[in-house]
Order: C-alpha cells, then structure tokens, then sequence
C-alpha cells in the first residue's frame, strides 16, 4: 500500500481511539466497528502495531487498546543508576518517577520507555512506577574497555549507568586485546534477563595511550571533532578579509576606541566593547560583537552543522567548535587592527545602570587592541607601570569602564541578582596530557567587567526584541521546585540562617540575602553549594520567561555566536527585522520552529557539560593517583547515607566510604544533615573543615577515595 494512504488511515484510525466517546476495545471489536473487510486485516493489524510501537496507543493484558493517557501511562527518558535501579524524566516534565531495579523490564541508559506510574508521588513521596516497554533505544554505541576471553570477550563499558557487559564474538572484535579502549555498536540489546550484544567498530588505542582518556570521553558523548567533507567544500574559497560590498549600509564605528578582553589563549574572539562619557554624564557603552551569521548563511551545509552541534564544547585539553577554525579563528574573530562586521548593541547607561536608550545595528568595526584578563586586572588593580605605559592611550577608558563596572554590579545587587561565587577549576596539563597541577579559576575585576557588560547587553537586545513580539529564542531560568526548596530550607536552617516566602515563593533577593550572610564564615562555600543545588537549570526557551537567578524579566545569549547557536539564531532574526522583512509567512515560520531549536539547543549545551564535567573529574583523579598516602585539609561538601564527601581546597572532590572506615560506624541524619561517629561521638556537619589521607583513586571512574586523617 502507498506510504501516504497507509500514514492517513493510521491517523483516522488514532482519531477513534482519541475521540472521548471511545471505550477501550480489543482488536476485532475495533475492526467490527469501522467495517474493516477480512481482506484489509492485515493492513489494520501493521497500522496497531505502529501505533504501538510509536506509544501512541497501548494495549493491556486482556488486549484492550486504549491511549496510554486513561491508564496512567505516560512516556519519558530513563536515566539508569550503577545499582540497577533507575529514574525517569516524564516527556510532559514534572517530577521524576523512581523505577526500582526490578521494574527496568530491559531499559538502559537514555531509553525512551513507556511507563506507569505505581505509587508514591504525593505527601512528600516520590512517584515510583514500572517500565512497559521500551520505544527507542537511546544508546546504539557504547565506550568501554576490552576484556578477551577464550574464544569471545566483553566490553565493560566506561559509563557506570550501563550496568551490563556487552558480549563480543570473536568474529566481531576487529582484533581488539585486552586493555584497549573501543567502540561498540550494539547489534542485540538483550532483556533483563540476557544481556547486550555488539560489534566493535572502532579500536580508540590502549586504555594507557596518552589521549586515550579524553578520546574515550569524546566518542561516549558522540562529539564530532572533524567536519563533515561538505562544510570543508563550501568554505574553501571563503574570504579571509571584509570585502568593502559587505560594509556597505552598515553603521561606521571604526574610528571608536575599540577593545577585546579575553583569555591569553583565546583565539575565537566574538565580543568587543567600547565607552565613551556623553555630556550628560551617561556612559555609551558599545557591546559589539561578531557578525557570524554573515557567513554563515541558513540552510547551507555548515549552517547546518553548526546547529547539529549547537554549541562548542570546552574539554580539559582542547576545544571541540561549533564552527570550522577558519571561521571561528579567521574572518569572524574581532582580531585587532583588521575590519570586521559586527552586530552592535550601543547603549546609553545612566549613573544609576538604568539603560535609558539603545540600539542594536549592523555595524563595521576595526579593533584597537586585543587585551587579556590579566593585564587589565594588572592595569586595574596593581597599576603595573609598564603597563600603564604600554596601554596610556585606553587607559581612561578602562577606568571608566571599571567605574561602570561597579554601577552595573551595585544594580543587579540591589534588585535580588544571585552570584553563586563557586571557583571553577583550572587543570594544568604537560605536553603529554598528564595533569601537573589543579587549582581554583581565579576570576578577577577584568573578567567581572566583560560579565556585567554581555549581561546588560543581553538583558537589552531580549527586552528590545520581546515589545517587538517577534520569533525569537530566550534564555530561561524558572524559580525553584517546591521540594527542592523545602530540603534547601531545612538545611541551611541548621545553620541558622532563613528564607523568606511571600505567597509561597522566594524572590532572588532572598537567596542574595542568605549568600551575603554566609560571606566569609566557614559555612560560606557549602551553603552556595546548596543554594545553587536547589536552582532549576537555565535552558533556551521561544517564551520570555525570566531569569530567576539574574532576577530579569528579559534575558537572551546575544553575544557568543562563535561557540553557540542559540546567539547566532538569533542574530538572524534580528538582522531580518532591521531590514523589515521579518512578516507574513517568514514570521509564522520562524514561530513555529523556535522551540524545536531552543529544545535542541538546550539538549546540547546539558550534553557538552556532561562531557566538560567527566573529564574534569578524570583528570582531577589521575593528578591524586600519586597522591595515596598525602594528607590534605578540606572541607565537608556532601553527605550520604553510604559516605561524606570532601572538597579540598584545590577543588578535588573525594569521598570517605562509611563501610571502609574500620571499627567506626556512622550514622547519617538526613534532617539535620549531620554524621555521626557511634564510637568517636564526632559529629559532623556540612561545611565541616576535616583532615583526610587519599587513599586511592580511579582515572576510570573518576572519582578520589579518602579516609580521616590519624589525629
């Protein structure tokens, strides 16, 4: 039968099972009730089962067919536990449903499943429920390390939440020996009570190899670090300078004093600024940055990579971009002393940090100087003389910049923003990839000022844009749940401090208010470490929901086009609307497919620091492989029924396992958020500074052991 009629009559057949007048039926009392000859049974009968497959419909044990919906069925993704047991992340949103280990019915790690709720979910319970089936496999290649057995072998896979080996024939092993790193693409995935099947596609190197470890990493979470052969075609007679056409209807700011501050590193430069005092004492600060999408036109085949990767990936020992080094590196990156196109965002900011007028254009820039964070903090703070020499000519526009600074840190202070003060961490790794040295990110006034001025520069291009009611991609960060809220609240009350309600919500303020109090005292660095825990994760949104942490109604990514799509998609739609041609059908398109993008690109951005965060966490344990023995001050960051986690002042973080701790036994209170030792009487609390001796570490799982330290 034609693809066409078959797709209509399976959606009029899903129409009857909608339609509210419907009881759930088996198959030939459906079939008797549109009139479905004998000849078409077996064409009824494909149609059910793709609607089952699909998880449209369901059909119950006495083979009822029915939506899932009047049964207490619903879809979402599973998120597997190295225990076996696992949660699930309702499609719909809402809380997460426990599935115990029992009730996976052959789930694994990312499947989209149907399931049904079997209990809990109110008075403070959280929902439990059983897995039906599985409709999409969320894994189809698996990382993991080789183990040859005669005649066969397996792969344990580098992902504790894949809970099961993979079995390899012989004739599937590409030759792999025991040790390598490899690929496996799974070709049977078994049932609860058989296990996954595969083929290696793929052999990484030896699990000792330098760049092994990150290459593993790399291909768990499916990052393409080459482009695809197509994108290379197309940008291959791309220019390397502004040809003087492009300038042409463009706002001329060459002959501004013009900046970029980043990282000695940097090579991707996609913001630069420039201030100006105006006669009335406002400060115009000019926010310009990058115009990519100039260059990277839609629908063309690196458009569409770049929105296939969505976002650049930062790992420990490279960058993974969402655009090709001759874009990123080359004609987009506002390197100085050469023109660029820019879309600029000119603001006019009064003594109070009020933006009183704006305008965003397509402009032309020519930067003066490429700064760095550290000679501007040097300039800044320690009025390094040579510096002071070198940078005379921008030197009063830096210290305007910083009284700026200052004005726009005063303002998000007053109106409730949040800023979780937590250090990331800098990895130092030798030529060979092996980490020589781990320690706190130091962030200082010079990379403070560029964040106060992207973030009013976003705040006003959302703003813009949303009176404008245009299509349009928001960055979104709703309040807290209520039960994260309530644990928050019931922990840092054992500290004494409080949160105030009004109607059953918290303001920012409030959280603003805790972390000012905590300043500075031994709990600080904890009670953040709650606070932000409790915090919903920002995503990218099609509605203007606010930021809640920045406490703005209006919030966007404008001013990284580089390394996110997000910034770039929206470039677009303002560009089209400056030229008036954002209407009639353009617009309705656009509508429409901003949230499939904000989706995708929210997807994205969780996958890359999913990846940022494993090969920190690898790295970190093979610099305290050598450390077993060394005895280190640190401070309680975590507890649990089965240990304590410690933070070193390096950032490390490593866990004291309750049932390697000899003769003592704990005891862990969950409402007071305390341990205690039965035969010590030692209690402790989160924030706690404690002494530990390491005791080991895996570079595979990522994780450092600890103990206590001999008093």
């Amino acid at each position: 039968m034609d693809e066409t009629i078959l797709q209509e009559r399976k959606e009029s057949l899903f129409t009857v099972i909608q339609n509210p007048q419907y009881h759930p039926m088996k198959r030939k009392e459906l079939r008797i009730l549109l009139g479905i000859p004998n000849e078409d049974r077996a064409i009824f009968e494909e149609i059910v089962a793709q609607l089952i497959d699909e998880g449209r419909i369901y059909e119950t044990k006495r083979g009822k067919l029915a939506l899932p919906e009047t049964l207490n069925i619903a879809k979402g993704i599973f998120h597997a536990h190295s225990k076996g047991f696992g949660f699930i992340t309702p499609d719909e949103g809402g809380q997460d449903v426990f599935i115990p280990a029992s009730e996976t019915n052959g789930a694994m790690q990312k499947d989209h499943v149907l399931y049904k709720v079997t209990g809990g979910g109110h008075s403070g319970r959280k929902a439990e429920g059983v897995i039906l089936r599985v409709l999409e496999r969320g894994l189809s290649r698996i990382v993991g390390t080789y183990e040859a057995v005669q005649g066969f072998g397996f792969v344990l896979p580098d992902d504790k939440k894949i809970v099961k080996d993979v079995y390899i024939s012989k004739a599937n092993n590409m030759g792999a020996v025991t040790g390598h790193k490899v690929v496996v693409e799974i070709t049977e995935f078994g049932d609860e009570n058989k296990g996954p099947e595969g083929k290696i596609i793929e052999i990484l190197g030896h699990i000792n190899d330098p760049g092994v470890d990150i290459l593993s990493i790399i291909r768990r979470y499916e990052l393409d670090i080459e482009f695809p052969d197509a994108v290379y075609d197309e940008i291959q007679n791309l220019e390397t300078e502004v040809k003087s056409a492009d300038k042409e209807g463009r706002e001329d700011f060459r002959n501004w004093l013009t900046i970029t501050i980043d990282g000695e590193d940097a090579k991707d430069l996609d913001d630069a600024v420039s201030l100006t005092i105006l006669e009335n004492g406002n400060y115009q600060l000019g926010v310009h940055i990058a115009d990519v999408s100039h260059y990277v036109r839609e629908k063309t085949e690196l458009d569409l990579e770049a929105y296939r990767r969505a976002t650049s990936v930062y790992l420990v020992d490279r960058v993974i971009p969402m655009l090709p080094h001759k874009l990123c590196n080359g004609i987009c990156s506002l390197n100085p002393q050469v023109d660029r196109l820019t879309l600029s965002c000119i603001m006019e900011i009064d003594t109070k940090g009020d933006v009183v007028c704006d305008r965003i254009v397509k402009g032309v820039i020519r930067s003066d100087y490429r700064m760095t964070y550290t000679a501007v903090r040097e300039i800044l703070e320690d009025e390094t003389p040579a510096l002071l020499e070198q940078y005379q000519e921008i030197l009063p526009m830096l210290r305007n910049m910083n009284t700026l600074r200052e004005i726009l840190v005063e303002k998000r202070k007053k109106r409730g923003s949040v800023n979780f003060d937590i250090p990331e961490s800098k990895i130092i790794l030798d030529d060979k990839g092996k980490p020589i040295d781990v320690k706190p990110y130091e962030s200082s006034i010079a990379t403070n000022l560029i964040e106060e001025f992207m973030l009013i520069c976003n705040e006003t291009v959302a703003e813009s844009f949303y009176w404008q009611e245009i299509p349009f991609l928001y960055r979104s960060h709703q309040e807290p749940d209520e039960e994260k809220t309530e644990k928050m609240e019931q922990f840092i009350q054992s500290f004494g401090y409080f949160v105030k309600k009004k109607d059953g919500e918290v303001h920012p303020r409030e959280i603003q208010r805790v972390l000012a109090q905590a300043e500075g005292k031994p709990e600080e660095h904890v009670i953040t470490k709650i606070m932000l825990r409790s915090m919903m994760q920002a995503r990218y949104s099609a509605d203007c929901q606010g930021h809640f942490g920045l406490a703005a109604k209006y919030y966007c990514h404008f001013t990284s086009p580089i390394r996110r799509y997000p910034d770039l998609q929206i470039h677009r739609l303002i560009k089209l609307t400056l030229d008036g041609e954002m209407s009639g059908k353009r617009e309705e398109r656009y509508r429409k497919k901003m949230p499939e993008v904000a989706l995708h690109c929210s997807k994205r951005e969780r996958i890359a620091e999913q990846a940022e965060r494993d090969t920190d966490a690898l790295k970190k344990a093979e610099f305290m492989m050598d450390k077993i023995g060394e005895i280190y001050s640190g401070v309680v960051s975590g507890m649990t029924n089965w240990g304590m986690f410690v933070e070193l002042d390096n950032t490390v973080e490593g866990m004291i396992a309750f049932a390697k701790a000899g003769d003592e036994y704990f005891v862990f209170d969950e409402r007071k958020m305390e341990v205690t030792g039965r035969h010590s009487g030692r209690i402790y609390h989160m924030g706690d500074r404690v002494t530990v001796v390491v005791t080991g570490a895996s570079k595979e799982l990522g994780t450092v052991d600890f103990d206590f330290a001999q008093e």
